[in-house]
């Protein structure tokens, strides 16, 4: 078993969703370890997307991630980075696979419902830039 982080997005959380794709994980599978809901300050979404800085899409995704709030959360499953990945789907929803968190709650590349980690290194510093380690469930 590995731990992963999951964070789902303002768009999601507005448009009431979240329970949904709750539910979608955990019937995917995932045991969820930590979980709160949140809004990012700017300083705050910056440094957690710092690696994108100099992507031209930086300032936009700082300003949709602190538009509302979003719900952080840690995910434990066997191999949660790539399982996570396939059960969100592709970053734009028109070419996630059917059955997807993405296919069925995002509404575009840019407002796409759900973040999750890239690696098992981006999973650590992710998982615990949200959550202390006092925060995180250890058992089933």
């Amino acid at each position: 078993m590995s731990r992963t982080l999951a964070i789902i997005k303002p768009d999601a959380v507005a448009s009431g969703n979240a329970g949904k794709i709750l539910a979608h994980l955990e019937d995917g599978g995932f045991a969820i370890r930590a979980l709160r809901m949140t809004r990012l300050s700017a300083e705050q979404a910056g440094a957690f997307y710092a690696v994108h800085r100099e992507r031209p899409f930086y300032g936009e995704l700082v300003e949709f991630m602190t538009s509302g709030p979003v719900i952080p959360m840690v995910l434990e499953a066997t191999d949660a980075v790539p399982s996570l990945r396939d059960a969100i789907g592709a970053t734009d929803p028109a070419e996630a696979a059917e059955g997807t968190v993405r296919k069925l709650y995002a509404e575009s590349k840019g407002r796409n419902a759900i973040h999750a980690s890239d690696s098992d290194e981006n999973a650590a510093n992710e998982i615990a830039f949200f959550f202390s380690e006092s925060d995180r469930i250890t058992t089933r």
